[in-house]
């Protein structure tokens, strides 16, 4: 990718619509926060690319967007993927894991090498996604029914979440130019439906 490509110009000019910043590379200093995602802990060569940037006006919420790649594989198979990328004062998250669930996750869960968190009164959520933390009780809490509504319907989406740092992605897919203003308000949307005060 280069910094004059189209997507870069289109990029730039979503920033400019959301009143973000925009960045080609990753300067910002952000990869000691995601180490401890499971996303940025795969593979080799794993490179940030046109970064969206802001920050709120009480200084509680930083927000970045970014193409996200990395490789695996003898051959060096390439995975992009556009990630929405939260740390904020408003979360308070238990440690938690969450993936469109597949037919393997199923057989995996039988087997005993996974643990699935279902909730019985959302049923459809539980067939659409495999919830995985260690603390399950307080992870029942923070998805809340709002959350389970909202993906219920929303699927296919990737999310982890520590304490006050949530990522919000499609696996292997970078987002159009064209639909990074409603990434960016879904991302919000996530953080609304599981922030401290919807809790309480």
């Amino acid at each position: 990718m280069h910094p004059n490509s189209l997507r870069a110009q289109r990029l730039r000019s979503a920033a400019y619509h959301l009143d973000m910043k925009y960045q080609f590379g990753e300067d910002w200093g952000i990869m000691p926060y995601l180490k401890d995602f499971k996303l940025f802990r795969k593979g080799r060569g794993r490179k940030i690319t046109h970064m969206l940037s802001t920050q709120d006006d009480f200084l509680e919420s930083k927000i970045y967007i970014f193409d996200y790649q990395y490789k695996r594989g003898k051959k060096g198979r390439k995975y992009m993927q556009t990630v929405f990328f939260i740390e904020s004062k408003k979360l308070g998250l238990p440690q938690f894991f969450m993936e469109p669930e597949q037919f393997f996750h199923r057989i995996s869960e039988l087997l005993g090498f996974v643990k699935d968190i279902d909730f019985e009164e959302h049923p459809e959520f539980s067939n659409n996604y495999l919830l995985s933390g260690d603390d399950e009780q307080y992870i029942r809490f923070a998805m809340n029914e709002q959350f389970r509504r909202l993906f219920t319907v929303e699927k296919d989406w990737t999310l982890e979440g520590i304490n006050y740092y949530l990522i919000f992605y499609r696996k292997g897919r970078l987002m159009r130019e064209s639909y990074i203003r409603d990434f960016y308000q879904k991302g919000m949307e996530v953080v609304k439906t599981l922030s401290v005060e919807e809790r309480t």
